[in-house]
This record gives C-alpha cells, structure tokens and sequence, in this order.
C-alpha cells in the first residue's frame, strides 16, 4: 500500500499559500526586492507546478532561490522536502526529513506539514511515527484535508495490524466528509473480513458510485469479487471477474483468485 498523492499535496500546498502562478521567473526577480517573503512564495509555487509536471531540475532552482530569499519559509521547506521525495534516491529521501523537520519546527500548527510528513514517514515503513503526524493533522479543525488525514492515519494503522483504530479512522474520514472514497474501500474490506457483508457491501458500492465502474483498480474490483460471493451474487461476481481478467491480469488480486477458485472458505482473503 503506497502513498502516491504528490499532485493532490502540492495542489494543496499551492493552495495554502494563495499566490497565483502565472507571473515570469524574471519577474519573481524584480519582485523579491520590493517584497522578498512574496517573491518567495511565487517561487515556490512555481517550483510546485514544475514537480507537477516533473520537471524537477527547474523545480529545485527555483525552491532554492526561495530558501535563499527567506530560509524560514514553511511553505519553501515543505516543498523541497516533498520533491526530493518525489525524487526518490536514497540520498534525496534522507535529505528530505531534514526540510520536513524544519517546516514542522517553523509552524508546528500547520496541518499540511504535518500530513506531508507523515506520507513521508509512511513511505519509509515508519509507521509509528507516521501515526504521530497524521493524528495532529487529523485534530486540526478547520484544516480542509483533515477527512485526508483521518484516512491516512487509517491506512497506518493498517500497517500497524490494528484494525480497531484503522476502522474508527475511517468511520471519522466519512463523518467529515462522505465523499472520502479511500475512506469506503477501505471499509468494505475491514468489514467483508469481519463477515459483515451487508454493511460491506453498501461500503463498496458506494465507492463504485462515486468513482465509476470502470475506474477501479484491481484490488477494488477484488474486494467487489468477493463481496459478490460472499451474498451469492453470481452474476455480478462474474460481470467482475471478467472486468478484472480484462483490465489487470498478471495482478496479483487476479492470480489469487485463480488460486482460490475450488475453495469453499466462506472468507476468500
């Protein structure tokens, strides 16, 4: 289970600092020495739009110019810690924590630094400390992404093979927002695994309606197969089966269930 959200963080991260990104670097230049904590907030976002589209070399310029006009700009900070994680190799990704760290000691309120890091920290497989970050991110109030968190922390707790917490994490990501589709999938599987396939169910069907069926992966169309089975639903199990077979078929969801298709456990896993 991986974190791939960069777009939705830098969006957010964009968002957060409220500078429209349509002005020239030659114009940040003029800028930063009228209004040096401006200019380096459109650097910033203009870095952001470079990672969106990864270009991260001119994404990199532009956040250290950043950092050379004002080094104690959270948003500066954050940015170069999630693009050398974007980045990836081993030396970028233990340069990243340091960039993470000091967003977190320069606003240690700020609930998007504190969501950012802990996707950080869950890539890493530190789960409890990830756990850390993701619960202050999720009490923040007013933070718009909080139900993102809550899910985040869910799926960590997952990590951490406790259901119980993943499951009430989930339930607080719906209650703020209902469209949290993380938040259903994940559900229909916690519960199809404790046997209660009716709830499940609703959980899956749910998540179908909002995001589309032809627009799930392999593994939701997995937890759909089976829910199917477990309410003898051979028709829609078939009309699954098929869309799985189609659209991923050297997946591992699919190669399982090859495996399991003579089995007669009223919980395929």
């Amino acid at each position: 289970m991986k974190f791939t959200h960069f777009s939705r963080m830098i969006l957010l991260t964009s968002m957060m600092m409220g500078v429209a990104a349509c002005q020239t670097t030659s114009s940040t230049s003029t800028l930063g020495e009228k209004n040096p904590d401006r200019a380096a907030k459109l650097r910033t976002q203009l870095a952001a739009e470079y990672i969106r589209t990864n270009d991260l070399d001119k994404a990199k310029n532009e956040l250290d110019q950043a950092l050379s006009i004002d080094s104690r700009s959270v948003d500066a900070n954050l940015m170069m810690g999630v693009l050398l994680q974007k980045e990836g190799s081993p030396s970028n990704l233990k340069k990243a924590e340091d960039y993470f760290k000091r967003a977190v000691a320069l606003d240690n309120k700020a609930a998007q630094v504190r969501n950012n890091y802990g996707t950080y920290l869950f890539q890493l497989e530190r789960y409890q400390d990830a756990v850390e970050q993701f619960q202050i991110a999720s009490v923040t109030l007013g933070y718009e992404q909080r139900y993102a968190a809550l899910e985040n922390l869910g799926r960590t707790y997952l990590k951490l093979n406790d259901t119980a917490k993943a499951e009430h994490a989930f339930m607080q990501a719906l209650q703020i927002n209902r469209d949290a589709v993380i938040a259903r999938i994940e559900l229909a599987e916690l519960l199809y695994m404790q046997e209660k396939f009716t709830l499940a169910g609703q959980m899956y069907e749910d998540y179908v309606r909002y995001t589309g069926q032809s627009n799930q992966g392999a593994r939701a169309l997995w937890i759909g197969v089976r829910l199917a089975r477990a309410r003898h639903d051979d028709i829609g199990m078939k009309v699954l089966i098929n869309q799985l077979r189609a659209q991923f078929p050297d997946s591992p969801e699919y190669k399982r269930y090859l495996q399991l298709q003579q089995s007669s456990e009223a919980v395929w896993k």
